[in-house]
């Protein structure tokens, strides 16, 4: 008998989060799934591999683990320590993150710093966001989710590409490959002062919308459609190579 595919779960809002929930609960339909997730949320972490400090796993169970760090930690973890070769997962998954992780913001998102990492690794990955910001109902994205990734288990991802998949509220029209866009916005930050006097500050931002070239994931999203981004490690701006070469000695 053809054994259930292995699937890694990671996330970067902490292994109690809504949407992890939701996600194993989905992908438990096609595989054996085992959870490696932050033991506290993580947001913004981006691809931080903890160096400075020491870490610690907590099993909770036969196939669930907590990890005090990053979601990339926690895939290097789970991937080099915490599951055994005969566990090694065929692919891993990552969220369902409550907000979208499209344009910019992608440079930031941890939960696609845990997919990403999984590739680097030899693992495919797939990263799952809601575009909601309240009232999250992961009905619909769960069912993306399991659809995503039986496909990739069945036909397979291009080496070294990972899937940035951002769903939308509701019902999607359908779906399209994407590439990322850039946001319209800038940062602001706030002062204000603690119980002590002294000054502490947070960083957020106004948006104003995003630029609209053609097939960018903000544009899909604002149709209705699933966008699935392709990915990869090689942060290579390779169509100026040429345009650099008077630089070299």
């Amino acid at each position: 008998m053809t054994r259930r595919p292995r699937i890694l779960i990671t996330n970067d809002d902490g292994y109690h989060s809504a949407g992890i929930i939701k996600l194993e609960e989905a992908l438990s339909e096609i595989g054996d799934v085992y959870v490696v997730a932050p033991e506290s949320e993580m947001s913004g972490a981006s691809h931080s591999l903890t160096l400075a400090r020491p870490l610690r796993i907590r099993q909770l169970d036969e196939t669930h683990w907590t990890v005090d760090g990053t979601p990339t930690d926690c895939v290097t973890l789970a991937l080099n320590q915490i599951l055994s070769e005969d566990q090694r997962p065929d692919i891993c998954a990552t969220g369902i993150n409550p907000g979208a992780n499209m344009g910019d913001d992608a440079t930031y998102s941890g939960t696609i710093a845990g997919a990403l990492e999984a590739t680097i690794l030899g693992v495919p990955g797939l990263a799952f966001s809601l575009v909601a910001y309240s009232n999250h109902d992961y009905t619909e994205s769960a069912k993306v989710a399991f659809e995503m990734t039986r496909k990739a288990l069945g036909i397979g991802l291009p080496n070294g590409t990972l899937l940035n998949v951002n769903i939308p509220k509701g019902v999607p029209k359908g779906v399209k490959i994407t590439k990322q866009g850039f946001k319209n916005a800038r940062p602001v930050i706030t002062e204000h002062i603690d119980p002590r006097g002294k000054a502490y500050y947070w960083i957020g931002e106004i948006r104003n919308g995003f630029l609209a070239e053609g097939g960018t994931d903000f544009e899909a999203i604002e149709e209705g459609f699933v966008s699935v981004t392709p990915m990869r490690s090689d942060l290579t701006n390779h169509d100026v190579i040429g345009d650099l070469k008077e630089w070299e000695a």
